[in-house]
C-alpha cells in the first residue's frame, strides 16, 4: 500500500512537472507573438545575389526566408551586404563597390517580389507599424566598409539605397580601422582620420555604427567620436568566450555609458570557447582543398562550396544551445543592464546552435528568457525595443546636427 501511495505521488509529481512546461511554453508563446522581434544581422543575401532564390519560398537548407520567419514569430530582418575584404587600390574598390550595389538590388528585388508579405524598412516607426499590418520588416546592413574605399560619398549613397547600420570593418583591416582579427596586427591603431570622418558622416545621416568586428583600439576611438548610440550587430561576451570578436566587461561598460546595445551572436565560436573537433577539421580541410580561395571562385561553385560546408558542419560541429547563447544575454543583463542587450544571429553566416538554427526555431529563445524569470517587458527590449531605440537615437542625431547646419 505504501509502494502504491508513493507511485502515485510520483505520477502527480511528473504530470505537475507538465503542466508547468506546458504553462511556460503558452505563456513563451503569448509573448513572443505581442512583442518586436528584431535579428539585426544575418547573411542570407549570399543565397541570392546572383541567382533565383527566393526569400517568399520555404527553403529546406540555409537559415532564413519569409515563410520561416513567419514560423518563428521573427518580425524583422537586418539583411547584410556584406563583402569580403580584399585588396585596396582604385581598381579594386570600384569592383567591390559595384558588387555591393548589385547586392543592394538584390535585396530590393527580393522583397519587392514579395510585396504581399514583407516590406523595406527605414526606421524604428516602420517596424512597428509593419508588425501591426501583420509583415515583415525588411531591413539592410552593410558589413564591411571596404566598398566605401576612400571615397566619402558611398556612405550616403548606401544610405539613399536603405542601409542603416554599416560594420566598420570585418576580419582584415580596412582603410577605416583595425579588425579584432587580423593575423598582420594593427595598422591604423584604432580609427583612421578618414574612419573618423566615417563615424562623422554616419552620425549626420543617421546610420548605425556597428563596431562588431572592430579591434578594441577601433572600438574605443568609435566611443569617443560617436555622437549617437552605437551598435554590435552580432557580437557576444568574452567573458564567457574568449575571442576577440567578443567584448570584454569594460567594453560592455562602455557601451553602456555610450547608450548603445549589444545583439548576442549565436554563433557557435563566439558563445563557446571550442574544444578540439580533428574530424571537423578534417572535413572542412578537405573541402577547402577541393575549392581553394572561396573569394575567387563564379558565384554559382561558391554557392555548391558553402552548401558542402554547410553539410559538412551540420554532421560533425559540436554546437552551443539556446542556454549558452541566454547565458551571454544573461551576462550582459548583470554587468549593464536590461536597456543595453539584444539579438543578432549571423544566420547563413556561420550562426546557428542547438534548439536554433534557422529563424523558424526564434521562438526556442523567448522560452528560455521566460524560463530564467525575464518578464514581457524585459523579453521586448531584448528582442527589439532595445535596437529600435538605439535607431531612434541615432535617427534624432541626425536631425539636430542636421539643424546646426
Amino acid at each position: 500500500m505504501k509502494y502504491f501511495f508513493w507511485v502515485v505521488l510520483a505520477l502527480l509529481a511528473c504530470a505537475g512537472c507538465g503542466n508547468k512546461e506546458e504553462r511556460l511554453e503558452k505563456r513563451a508563446n503569448r509573448i513572443h507573438a505581442s512583442v518586436l522581434t528584431v535579428d539585426t544581422h544575418c547573411d542570407t543575401p549570399m543565397e541570392f545575389e546572383n541567382s533565383d532564390f527566393d526569400l517568399g519560398i520555404r527553403h529546406n537548407d540555409g537559415c532564413v526566408d519569409f515563410p520561416r520567419m513567419k514560423e518563428g514569430g521573427l518580425n524583422a530582418e537586418f539583411f547584410a551586404v556584406f563583402l569580403a575584404q580584399g585588396p585596396r587600390n582604385d581598381s579594386s574598390f570600384n569592383k567591390i563597390h559595384q558588387k555591393a550595389l548589385d547586392i543592394f538590388n538584390a535585396i530590393h528585388k527580393n522583397v519587392e517580389k514579395n510585396s504581399s508579405v514583407a516590406q523595406l524598412a527605414l526606421t524604428a516607426a516602420d517596424a512597428y507599424k509593419l508588425k501591426k499590418e501583420g509583415k515583415i520588416a525588411a531591413f539592410i546592413g552593410v558589413e564591411n566598409g571596404y566598398p566605401v574605399g576612400k571615397d566619402i560619398t558611398r556612405v550616403k549613397q548606401f544610405y539613399d539605397l536603405g542601409a542603416r547600420y554599416m560594420t566598420l570593418c570585418h576580419v582584415k583591416n580596412n582603410d577605416i580601422c583595425d579588425s579584432s582579427t587580423d593575423l598582420n596586427g594593427a595598422e591604423n591603431h584604432g580609427l583612421s582620420p578618414f574612419g573618423i570622418e566615417v563615424v562623422k558622416e554616419m552620425n549626420r545621416l543617421g546610420m548605425m555604427v556597428d563596431i562588431s568586428h572592430s579591434s578594441d583600439s577601433s572600438f574605443y576611438d568609435v566611443m569617443n567620436y560617436s555622437k549617437a548610440p552605437v551598435i554590435a550587430s552580432h557580437s557576444s561576451c568574452r567573458a564567457l568566450c574568449e575571442s576577440p570578436r567578443n567584448l570584454d566587461d569594460n567594453m560592455l561598460l562602455a557601451l553602456k555609458k555610450n547608450g548603445g546595445v549589444i545583439q548576442i551572436c549565436i554563433f557557435n565560436t563566439y558563445l563557446k570557447t571550442p574544444i578540439p573537433n580533428p574530424e571537423l577539421e578534417s572535413r572542412m580541410k578537405e573541402i577547402r582543398d577541393k575549392y581553394g580561395d572561396f573569394k575567387s571562385l563564379p558565384d554559382s561553385i561558391k554557392a555548391k562550396a558553402r552548401a558542402e560546408s554547410r553539410e559538412v558542419q551540420k554532421k560533425y560541429e559540436k554546437l552551443a544551445t539556446v542556454k549558452d547563447a541566454v547565458d551571454h544575454i544573461d551576462h550582459v543583463v548583470q554587468v549593464i543592464g536590461i536597456d543595453h542587450v539584444g539579438i543578432g544571429t549571423d544566420f547563413d553566416g556561420g550562426g546557428g546552435i542547438d534548439g536554433c538554427k534557422s529563424v523558424a526555431d526564434m521562438k526556442n529563445i523567448t522560452l528560455e528568457l521566460v524560463r530564467r524569470g525575464y518578464s514581457k517587458e524585459d523579453i521586448g527590449k531584448i528582442w527589439g525595443g532595445n535596437i529600435m531605440r538605439v535607431l531612434r537615437e541615432v535617427e534624432k542625431t541626425a536631425a539636430t546636427l542636421s539643424a546646426k547646419n
